[in-house]
């Protein structure tokens, strides 16, 4: 009886996607190297291969982005200057209408007081979405979103966590600014009152610098984000975006301020639920012959960052692969993180000057009534808490 020697035939090499990229391919040892670290971690709803992780992804088109040359920009130059001039002209109409249509059917007359202290009747959900839209600065997107790219899930917890934290304590000082003086119009006249004029000196330059800090900040961060995305000149667009603010300002007082920041609040909230449904839950066509960067999932997110993590360490050239300096196991996905810890303490004490020093926060309260200040406050802190969270 003659036996047949078994015979074996070797495993399929491994199908290796980025090697077929008409754009930027991969070479094949990158490949196979990338196949082999992502079945080492287990990866199942991510195909480590799907990506060139050799190539490093840049914003825009370079720095091809100007008045004069527009190839790497994201949106052409007259919608940028459209989203400025016609978002200002928009809330200028808009509230002034709003202002209009109270002061001739609810029978409210506006007068200085009004003008400054918005009758002092604000009810509870006015409070929160002003104080929400107040405390929403650039840096409330962009540092946030700068602090979770450099020390991962800990940067916009601490972030969020860090600056809500005076927001609700503040309502604990609103309930005593309605007690003990309900017919002021600024905390500068506390401070004169109960410390004399040369506290009241001392505080009116502290919150001077800090209007200057704030509205050097806010113009500077939306400036720069129009420039990148549109390229319009930066100092172009630091004039022209106050002028909307000016206006209905001028035509209602701080009861149209309010109204604004009602709006800018509904438009907050709703581009974050777009962004996070678009990023966490839906799945986007990509092209076969190149790198698909599309996330469409928690899983995904989570075994790419688990991937990158994994990567040989390489900041340079704008890569940013390699475990993460100071965070445990070199995670993006951990709370102990020691430089997310060490910004949590500087964000929590600096954060302290700019809300109980700004005038804004301390108007708030006047204009709110006495019920519903405190709930304004801590309603407020709560929803804000989500924006750099998100």
């Amino acid at each position: 009886m003659s036996s047949t020697p078994l015979s074996f035939s070797p495993p399929p090499p491994p199908t290796i996607i980025c090697t077929t990229f008409r754009d930027n391919p991969c070479t094949y040892e990158d490949g196979v190297f990338y196949a082999g670290l992502g079945e080492s971690l287990g990866l199942t709803e991510f195909d480590a291969t799907s990506v060139n992780w050799a190539k490093p992804v840049f914003w825009g088109n370079g720095d091809n982005c100007s008045m004069d040359n527009q190839d790497g920009c994201l949106i052409p130059l007259g919608a940028g200057l459209a989203i400025i001039l016609g978002f200002g002209l928009f809330f200028s109409v808009f509230t002034t209408f709003l202002v209009f249509l109270e002061k001739k059917f609810a029978g409210v007359e506006i007068t200085s007081e009004h003008f400054n202290t918005a009758g002092r009747n604000v009810k509870t959900g006015l409070t929160a979405s002003v104080i929400v839209s107040q405390w929403t600065w650039a840096a409330t997107l962009l540092q946030s979103s700068n602090v979770a790219w450099s020390y991962g899930l800990s940067g916009p917890f601490w972030y969020a966590a860090g600056a809500s934290i005076q927001v609700l304590l503040f309502g604990i000082l609103a309930i005593e600014v309605k007690r003990k003086a309900p017919d002021c119009h600024t905390f500068l006249e506390l401070v004169d009152v109960r410390w004399g004029k040369l506290a009241h000196m001392v505080f009116m330059f502290f919150a001077l610098c800090t209007n200057i800090l704030v509205t050097s900040m806010l113009l500077l961060g939306g400036a720069a984000v129009m420039n990148a995305v549109s390229g319009i000149d930066k100092a172009l667009c630091s004039f022209l975006m106050p002028w909307g603010v000016i206006l209905y300002t001028l035509a209602g007082g701080l009861k149209a301020t309010f109204l604004a920041s009602y709006i800018h609040t509904a438009i907050i909230m709703i581009g974050l639920v777009i962004f996070i449904m678009v990023v966490y839950a839906k799945a986007l066509d990509c092209d076969e012959d190149n790198q698909c960067d599309q996330l469409g999932g928690a899983d995904p997110v989570y075994e790419r960052l688990a991937f990158i993590t994994a990567l040989p360490l390489n900041n340079t050239n704008g890569y940013h692969q390699g475990p993460v300096d100071g965070n445990r196991g070199g995670s993006y996905v951990t709370m102990l993180s020691s430089d997310g810890l060490m910004f949590g303490v500087i964000n929590i004490v600096g954060n302290f000057g700019t809300v109980f020093v700004d005038q804004s926060y301390w108007q708030s309260a006047i204009a709110a009534s006495p019920a519903a200040a405190h709930k304004g406050y801590l309603l407020g802190g709560l929803v804000w808490f989500t924006i750099p969270f998100a």
